[in-house]
């Protein structure tokens, strides 16, 4: 049996394809503005027996192919205690917004977080950032890396924030330093939400900010060895939700 899960985000869609408990496919694309037309091109060549879809844009395949769906909350939960049995805690950083999720002994989701009513402290944030500092979005991380400590981004409202870099660029301030400084404000509003839900260790990391390299350094000054880089972080979900289609 081929079990399906797809991801709908606001940036990208995810696509794994699981048998035998075993990965087979495993396909991005971009959302755009025709997310269910990428999925018909993602899902066009392969075949399944079952599927879940998950995400922010999970009712849009509900609708155009009644696929049924499942909440990002139980399929992060699901995806990060099967791939990392022994997992407390989850930390999804995505386009949109920024999840904490807290898991019992047994992996089951019992409390989460959420903050999605702005683009503070998302992959969104980030990218007005990088824009701002004139870096590329896939580059913004390792440039931050350079930087000195020494400037605070005080805003985590996007507007106020892009006001602040310009403000810091007309100071003389290096783009490196600035990059620097957004990510360790987005990096104290994560810690903030992990301590107060209280997480467990050991945390995993998902979502697509798990791929910036200046987030996983800053974040293992807090959480060291117990903080779990998946090999996939954007996959999480896609492949929670395969494993709960497998129980329809």
């Amino acid at each position: 049996m081929r079990h399906a899960g797809i991801d709908i985000g606001s940036r990208s869609i995810e696509l794994v394809v699981i048998e035998d408990g075993e990965v087979v496919v495993s396909r991005q694309s971009e959302s755009g503005y025709n997310p269910v037309e990428r999925v018909q091109e993602l899902i066009a060549d392969i075949s399944f027996d079952k599927v879940m879809a998950t995400g922010y844009g999970r009712a849009s395949l509900e609708i155009a192919f009644d696929y049924p769906t499942i909440t990002e909350i139980k399929a992060y939960g699901t995806g990060a205690a099967t791939l990392h049995p022994g997992v407390r805690g989850i930390l999804d950083i995505g386009g949109q917004d920024t999840k904490v999720i807290s898991l019992n002994e047994n992996g089951k989701v019992f409390k989460f977080e959420m903050n999605d009513k702005c683009a503070a402290g998302t992959g969104k944030f980030l990218e007005l950032m990088a824009v701002s500092l004139g870096y590329q979005q896939n580059t913004l991380g390792l440039e931050a890396l350079k930087g000195q400590e020494g400037i605070e981004i005080n805003s985590m409202c996007a507007v106020f924030a892009e006001s602040e870099v310009t403000s810091l660029l007309a100071k003389g301030c290096l783009r490196a330093d600035i990059a620097l400084a957004v990510h360790q404000s987005v990096c104290r509003r994560a810690v903030g939400m992990i301590k107060r839900q209280g997480l467990k260790t050991p945390i995993l990391f998902a979502g697509g900010v798990a791929n910036n390299a200046c987030m996983i350094h800053l974040l293992k000054q807090t959480f060291g060895d117990d903080l779990i880089i998946p090999t996939s972080p954007q996959f999480v979900g896609a492949y929670g939700a395969a494993v709960l289609a497998g129980f329809l």
